[in-house]
Formats: structure tokens, C-alpha cells, sequence
């Protein structure tokens, strides 16, 4: 499911570049130090302190997101999200990226349905001169005319190239079924039309709604004290809004069992397949989770792999995997074959499907997907930029800083009840609904969708 957009050129030096080949793992997962700071101004962060090598990553996330939107401006927050490097305070977009190259840091931003989301990377000897320009595009973007059309072309682009990309229709339609008239219907980036009019108060309003203090989280690593954090926190993003725009309803999935149809001339045709899913905070999750591994998560090991790639031939890639998102949640998957094996592939996932719901999985698929999630999630700390990442995305998720610690011990503790249990609740045959852009033969619409 497509629901990033990014939009922003990333610029490294090449002395953060070398900081980051010099530092590229912490100790094991569990005895990552996590400090909690708060600063004088209320807000607060999570810091992994690594005072041996003169960097730090820093990551910076509004909830909200492009699902915020105002009606009729689809698209407003992906584009300001992509001018927030091009001028801002005293720089043009030339200036800005020169300043950025001179003092060897890079900026980062990026937009989805539920957040924006800033990355930094600078050197402590850099670091003030680094922070004043990155405040600059969070509190002084330009936004220009000219900057905004140069923006707005590249936007325009993707879309169109999105329209002639089989998965991308796929998960449009998929989208536009399941959602209605929920932001999540509409593809965040948003339509030509919808683009093309938007105007630089449109686009100062987006900024204005998504970038606030009431749905900021932090987090930092690398060579700073969380005096030095708090400071540079606040400094960063006192003048921020107080409060953005209102947050959308959830929504609460319904699909029916069945087939889409999109026609498209390709010798492939692409499915993508799902239906409703859990949140992340659901006292299953983590028993879902073991159990989405051995169904399609898991890489060559999963069950849809194996039946669909290995015995049979139908594509070279079938996958699923659990997306909860903020106001709703979705279990997907998707596969790509010939499209005279396309319904051939359908029928042998719905059948896996239909198995596990009904009788869960082996006590040797348990562990093996126990041993590969618990082996693999160490490997996730492997710098100052990807574990800044995690400790956002953890604040975000709600989880407290023992998560790092206990993560593993919550995947040992599933048994094979939990997961028998959590497969016959969450796998839905009956409303699995299938989206298929290509020339499929043998695979026609119903009238469900």
C-alpha cells in the first residue's frame, strides 16, 4: 500500500558522511540507554547519548500528516512538505542547500497519511549554525512563487507517472473502496487538478495545521547531552503553532469478498488483497504479528511464498503484512503474476488464507518465525539515524523506553494458542477483497466493490 510521497533532496556532506561509517552500531538492542528530557518550554524527547563519535541525529514528527488536508486541497501538505528546503529565512533554495553542504549537514523531510516527519544530521562543531538553519525551514520557510512551481511540476510529474504504474493503481483503488470519504480514500500527493490549484495560502495553511507543538515528538542520538538537547529544542521550536488542525475520524473497515478489476494494458497484471486488520496497541498484536510472519512476512519462509513462488511458479514475490494506521487498520497483501496465472495465484492465496484462519500454524513455523523476528531485530540499530527512527516511531506508537528490552520476550511469550486464536479472529476469507490492474484472464469483477 503506497502511503508515502516524499518529496525534498537530502544533502550530506562528506564529513557526516564519514561519521556515519565510523558509528554504525550500538551495543544489542536491550542495552540501548534511553533518556527522557524534558525542556523548560513542555516539550519533551527520548536520547540515546553516544558522546565517542562528534554527530547526532536528530527526528523531529508532527502526528497529522496529509490526512489533514482541508477539503478540497488534497495534496497541500505533501507540497509544503516539499518546499520546506527550498528558501527559507535569508536563503533561497540555492542558498539553503549551499549552507546545508558548508556546514557538512543534511535535512530531511517527508510527509505520509499520518505524519511529517524532519530528519537532521550535523556535527557537534556544526551544531548551533545547523539547528538555526533547520529552524529557519520549520518556522521561516519562503515558500515562493517561483520555488512553489518548480515543486509543484515535480508533484504533477509523480502523479501522472503514479497513473501508469500498476501498483500504484492498485492501491489508489483499493484505497478508494475501502475508505469512501475518509482522507485515506485519496492518494496523499493528491490529483492534478487538485495540485494545480492549489495557491501559497493553501499551501501556508498546510503548514500551519500539520507543523505544532500539540503533536511533536523528538527523539535524538549521537554525541549531545540532554542539557544540550533540551536547549536546542527549544530553540528549534518555540514558535511553532500551538495547535494544528483538528484530526480526522477513524474509520472502520468493511470489505466483501471479491474482485476489482482495473484494466491495463501490461503482460502482468498486480494484485493487491486485504481487509480489515488490528491497531497497534490490541493485546494481540504481537501474536498477530508472529503469525503475519509465517503467512507472508516472513520472506522465502512464509506459507504464501512457498505455495504461490516455490511449488507452483506464479510469480517471483507474494507478501503480507499488518498496516495500523492512526484512524484505521488494515491486514494487505500483494502479489504480481502473468496475467494468464494471475487467477491461478488468487485461488492458492485465498486458499492459504482460509487455512490458517482455520487452523493456525505448526509448532515448527512458530519457531522458526520466532528465531527469525527475534535474530533480526538487532540488526534495526544500526546507526545514530535508524535508532533516532525507532525511538520516534516508539513515542509515537505509545510504547515506553523498556520496549527496546522487552520486544523479544513478547514474541517468545506467543504460543501456538495465540496464534490459532489471533488467526481465526483476524484472517477474514469472507471479506477478502482482491484489486487486479492488468488483462487478467479468467478473473472478471463483481459488483462489491
Amino acid at each position: 500500500m503506497s502511503l508515502t510521497f516524499t518529496m525534498g533532496r537530502r544533502v550530506t556532506g562528506p564529513l557526516i558522511a564519514a561519521a556515519v561509517s565510523l558509528w554504525l552500531a550500538l551495543p544489542a538492542a536491550a542495552a540501548v540507554d534511553i533518556q527522557q528530557v524534558e525542556t523548560p518550554m513542555g516539550f519533551k524527547a527520548w536520547l540515546v547519548e553516544e558522546p565517542s563519535i562528534p554527530f547526532t541525529a536528530l527526528e523531529i514528527r508532527f502526528r497529522g500528516g496529509a490526512a489533514l488536508d482541508a477539503p478540497g486541497n488534497r495534496g497541500a501538505t505533501n507540497l509544503m512538505v516539499g518546499l520546506l528546503e527550498e528558501g527559507a529565512g535569508a536563503y533561497d533554495a540555492q542558498g539553503f542547500a549551499a549552507e546545508s553542504e558548508s556546514l557538512a549537514a543534511s535535512f530531511s523531510y517527508d510527509s505520509n497519511q499520518d505524519a511529517v516527519s524532519v530528519s537532521a544530521r550535523f556535527l557537534t562543531e556544526n551544531r548551533d549554525e545547523a539547528a538555526e538553519l533547520l529552524r529557519q525551514s520549520l518556522i521561516e520557510p519562503s515558500f515562493s512563487e517561483a520555488a512553489i512551481e518548480r515543486v509543484r511540476a515535480q508533484v504533477i510529474s509523480g502523479i501522472r507517472s503514479d497513473a501508469k504504474d500498476p501498483s500504484s493503481i492498485a492501491s489508489a483503488t483499493f484505497d478508494s473502496e475501502v475508505f469512501g470519504d475518509h482522507p485515506y480514500a485519496t492518494d496523499p500527493s493528491g490529483t492534478v487538478e487538485s495540485v494545480s490549484a492549489l495557491t501559497r495560502d493553501d499551501i501556508v495553511d498546510a503548514w500551519k495545521g500539520a507543523m505544532a507543538k500539540d503533536r511533536v515528538y523528538i527523539a535524538a542520538t549521537g554525541d549531545i547531552s540532554p542539557e544540550e538537547l533540551s536547549a536546542l529544542i527549544d530553540t528549534l521550536l518555540a514558535d511553532l503553532p500551538e495547535t494544528g488542525a483538528p484530526m480526522p475520524e477513524d474509520v472502520d473497515v468493511e470489505t466483501q469478498a471479491g474482485v476489482t478489476v482495473v484494466p491495463f494494458e501490461t503482460p502482468q497484471s498486480v494484485a493487491l488483497f486485504g481487509h480489515k486488520g488490528l491497531k497497534r496497541d490490541d493485546p494481540d498484536f504481537f501474536a498477530a504479528y508472529v503469525m503475519n510472519t509465517i503467512l507472508g512476512g516472513g520472506g522465502f519462509e512464509a506459507r504464501l511464498m512457498n505455495e504461490v513462488r516455490e511449488k507452483r511458479g506464479l510469480t517471483y514475490g507474494v507478501y503480507s503484512y499488518l498496516v495500523p494506521m492512526d484512524h484505521a487498520e488494515l491486514c494487505l497483501g500483494q502479489v504480481a503474476s502473468a496475467n494468464d496465472r494471475i487467477g491461478e495465484a488468487i485461488d492458492v492465496i485465498k486458499d492459504e488464507w482460509a487455512k490458517m484462519a482455520e487452523s493456525g500454524v505448526s509448532e515448527e513455523e512458530l519457531e522458526q518465525a520466532k528465531t527469525y523476528l527475534t535474530g533480526a531485530y538487532p540488526l534495526r540499530f544500526d546507526g545514530n539515524g535508524p535508532i533516532a527512527g525507532i525511538l520516534v516511531g516508539m513515542q509515537m506508537d505509545g510504547l515506553t523506553p523498556d520496549y527496546i528490552a522487552t520486544r523479544n520476550d513478547k514474541i517468545e511469550a506467543v504460543t501456538l494458542d495465540d496464534v490459532k486464536r489471533v488467526a481465526a479472529r483476524v484472517l477474514k476469507p469472507d471479506a477478502l477483497r482482491f484489486v487486479v490492474v492488468g488483462q487478467p484472464e479468467g478473473v472478471e469483477s463483481d459488483d462489491a466493490g
